[in-house]
């Protein structure tokens, strides 16, 4: 049997795995901690609701909602976790210095179909640019990014920052004439 306290942890270890590769990988081994008013928990169905200003802090990850749902599938895996929240947020600092900052309404992260959803107002940031959409849909087995709105009602924006110029070597000295 778990411990009432493992479940909720356990689901939102996963739901931050969700962050694309460049996280900061050694924010995962910093504990992980979690924040909120209230949580309902079926220990043995192993779901869980945690609601009212939810806040999760591991390492420079920052996750802010006012609810989190936590699914398990059969086996006992946590299989989905969603955000919801006004809107709820995902900041993380990246491998290469930068920083990830996400924002929507909705934040759902199926684990077994491997897909993490933003809807409402969506916005995902990072240094090399920003794309907004009423929905973004990132798969993380194949890496395809798709963003719009139901049947293309919404109007999608992409900024793409330029990026740092490779410094070059000096030309070597001619010799004099």
């Amino acid at each position: 049997m778990r411990n009432r306290a493992e479940v909720p942890v356990l689901a939102m270890a996963l739901l931050v795995a969700a962050v694309p590769a460049a996280a900061l990988k050694s924010d995962r081994e910093q504990p992980m901690e979690i924040d909120a008013d209230g949580m309902v928990s079926n220990v043995d169905a192993g779901d869980a609701v945690l609601s009212g200003n939810v806040r999760i802090v591991q390492g420079t990850l920052r996750v802010r909602a006012e609810r989190a749902e936590i699914s398990r599938n059969d086996a006992g895996e946590v299989s989905r976790a969603v955000l919801t929240g006004a809107p709820a947020t995902l900041a993380e600092d990246l491998d290469d210095g930068g920083r990830l900052d996400a924002r929507a309404a909705t934040i759902d992260y199926d684990m077994g179909g491997k897909l993490v959803v933003l809807t409402g107002d969506a916005v995902v940031a990072q240094p090399q640019g920003e794309l907004r959409g009423e929905r973004i849909t990132y798969n993380l087995e194949t890496g395809r990014l798709d963003a719009g709105g139901p049947e293309g009602g919404n109007r999608v924006f992409l900024r793409m920052n330029p990026q740092p110029k490779q410094p070059t070597a000096p030309a070597a000295d001619k010799p004099a004439d």
